[in-house]
């Protein structure tokens, strides 16, 4: 096959100097939005959050963007807003504080698969499905081969996905656009931005 046929394939990514400049989904914070390519977010794509435990701010910092896509329209096509997919999360999500965020909850499905391999299906068929605006999952383990497809399927069903995993996963190869490290301070949440396609790491103390 030849290089200019191999460059034809739209799972190719090519560096280059010439970055994608589709914007981003506003996070909420503006301090967050000027350190991330396009300006927020990155939408049709996989993104990683590392934490160290649970509870230290990592809904908190995705609630803005979230409640955004549960009332807007992400395509053209279609008559309501994307569904916000919640893949086995530990916890039960708690309504009254979603919708003081602004959450639309008649946009929200939660999914309890029985394992990681039926967890990972699961957010693939969310993902590449082109209803969901946006999938949360909390996977016990995530190979770079897993990343990937799931990086595929975001791109596929123009969907967020959002992959909480521990601070242990930093060593470990990912196919994630965006991977980016909580930390609780004394005086707030860390913000650690290590890997950001077309953009540099960067750390924002005390941005939750």
């Amino acid at each position: 096959m030849s290089l200019e046929k191999l460059l034809e394939n739209p799972r190719i990514w090519r560096g280059s100097s010439q970055i994608d400049a589709r914007a981003g989904l506003a996070s909420g914070y503006p301090k967050l939005d000027r350190c991330l390519p396009g300006g927020g977010w990155p939408l049709a794509a996989l993104t990683e959050i590392l934490i160290e435990q649970y509870g230290i701010g990592e809904l908190r910092l995705l609630m803005p963007a979230l409640a955004q896509l549960s009332v807007e329209k992400t395509q053209a096509e279609y008559t309501e807003p994307g569904w916000i997919a919640w893949i086995a999360p530990p916890f039960q999500p708690y309504a009254p504080a979603l919708q003081q965020y602004g959450i639309d909850l008649s946009r929200m499905l939660i999914v309890r698969p029985k394992d990681d391999s039926e967890l990972l299906w699961s957010a693939e068929q969310a993902l590449s499905s082109g209803t969901c605006a946006a999938v949360l999952l909390w996977p016990d383990t995530l190979d770079d081969r897993a990343s990937r497809r799931l990086q595929l399927a975001a791109e596929k069903g123009h969907s967020w996905a959002i992959a909480f995993r521990p601070l242990t996963a930093r060593q470990q190869p990912s196919a994630a656009a965006l991977r980016i490290e909580l930390q609780s301070t004394g005086q707030g949440t860390r913000v650690h931005i290590l890997k950001s396609r077309g953009g540099r790491p960067a750390v924002l103390n005390n941005l939750l």
